[in-house]
């Protein structure tokens, strides 16, 4: 679509949106703006594919915040693939893991029930890797 800077990807109403490597000050804004075009498209399903993030600072977390919100104003709803420790321990600092949904991949993050499935979701057989792959 017209204006959006990251890969959107759309199964019915459910659009995954793949963000950078590192979300910081300098692209938080376009994150921001991308996201809620989305759901100003009319995504039921907000997936925020972080899967490739390794950084998210505050002003990432707040682009995120302010999507999850619109979604939820919407009647949609967000949730966040996430599988890098660190922005793992910032969604937690934040309380943001508390508000929005966390998996370890996309296809757990589809198909899941709407319930709060925060990391674990063992009925899909996925875990989120939480360690950094450590044994």
């Amino acid at each position: 679509m017209p204006g959006e800077h990251f890969p959107v990807l759309w199964i019915g109403q459910t659009a995954v949106v793949t963000l950078p490597a590192e979300i910081d000050i300098t692209i938080a804004d376009q994150v921001r703006e991308d996201l809620l075009s989305v759901v100003n498209q009319g995504a039921a399903l907000l997936v925020a594919d972080l899967t490739n993030t390794t950084f998210c600072d505050w002003s990432g977390v707040s682009a995120l915040v302010r999507a999850s919100r619109r979604a939820q104003a919407s009647g949609g709803k967000m949730r966040l693939v996430v599988r890098a420790p660190a922005v793992h321990r910032v969604l937690a600092l934040t309380g943001v893991d508390r508000l929005v949904d966390v998996y370890a991949s996309v296809a757990a993050s589809i198909s899941a029930p709407n319930r709060k499935s925060v990391l674990d979701d063992t009925a899909l057989g996925e875990k989120a890797d939480t360690d950094g792959g450590a044994a």
